[in-house]
């Protein structure tokens, strides 16, 4: 198997690993502060212990040492992992899963800013697709059952917070941030701590919440050794995996219906993302050749 294979068997994995994720916050029972504790701490408890036991301190000493970045890497981790919860608690699955897919614009758009990239006429176009798409979800919450306008705005946030975690690795690609990562979701469960209710989940609820840690520990496992061999464009394509397969799953296990606005705009979004990640991926390849 070669290095390009490999990265898609496992992205692709990583992000199948994500998908129950906003169908997990669906059916535990318990509150947004709560659900987000136990999701952040097992995973980022395993993960760390996990470190600590193979590689020792070290890796964490090196994501510590890069400063600021480190900082802004585990604070954006932490945080958009609470505001994922909340969103999906206040809006549907489907207008979550959609917006957070416009992550790439605002990496694009951070990475313009902070790494000089420039930002060509296809991203230009898919920012201005994208952005209507959004419009048109976010129009139709008033309209769609479990949806919200409060919802959408916090998984905007999410979308905006993380593509700053995606661009610091990016920036520092030398250092492993699976260490910061980590202590992101131990720091955000610490903060949530006090407005969470941990011992009040019920033993029935056990496996569920277990079985949530589970998957976003293999994901953040696997999304952090897959992208190093392939590239963005192929790993931007696999990301959208979720934003089709997501809503289906939780339309078929609690019947929560998309609505046809976030299906008319998730269109959009996807489309256009679609569209532009193939075009990179075709260039990418034409400059590959002898």
């Amino acid at each position: 198997m070669n290095d390009q294979t490999k990265g898609l068997v496992i992205t692709t994995l990583g992000v199948l690993f994500v998908v129950p994720d906003s169908l997990f916050v669906r059916l535990i029972d318990a509150d947004a502060f709560t659900i987000a504790f136990w999701r952040l701490f097992l995973a980022g408890a395993i993960c760390a212990l996990a470190i600590l036991m193979v590689q020792g301190v070290e890796p964490f000493r090196k994501v510590l040492a890069t400063g600021r970045y480190g900082i802004v890497y585990m604070l954006a981790n932490g945080a958009s992992g609470v505001l994922f919860v909340a969103a999906v608690s206040l809006t549907s699955v489907a207008n979550v899963v959609l917006i957070i897919a416009t992550m790439p614009i605002f990496a694009t758009i951070y990475s313009r800013i902070f790494l000089s990239e420039p930002i060509s006429r296809r991203l230009v176009l898919t920012m201005i697709a994208v952005m209507t798409g959004i419009a048109i979800i976010a129009y139709g919450s008033g309209e769609t059952a479990h949806a919200s306008l409060a919802g959408d705005a916090l998984a905007l946030c999410v979308s905006m917070v993380f593509a700053a975690a995606l661009t610091v690795a990016r920036l520092k690609r030398e250092v492993s941030m699976v260490p910061g990562a980590a202590l992101g979701y131990l720091g955000a469960a610490l903060f949530v701590l006090p407005f969470a209710a941990p011992l009040a989940v019920s033993t029935g609820q056990t496996p569920l919440v277990l079985a949530h840690a589970g998957f976003i520990l293999g994901s953040m496992a696997l999304l952090a050794i897959g992208p190093r061999f392939i590239t963005s464009a192929e790993v931007s394509l696999l990301i959208l995996l979720e934003s089709i397969l997501a809503p289906l799953l939780a339309w078929a296990v609690i019947d929560e219906h998309p609505g046809a606005y976030a299906l008319a705009g998730g269109a959009i979004v996807v489309g256009a993302l679609l569209v532009s990640n193939l075009v990179a991926l075709r260039r990418n390849r034409i400059r590959s050749l002898p």
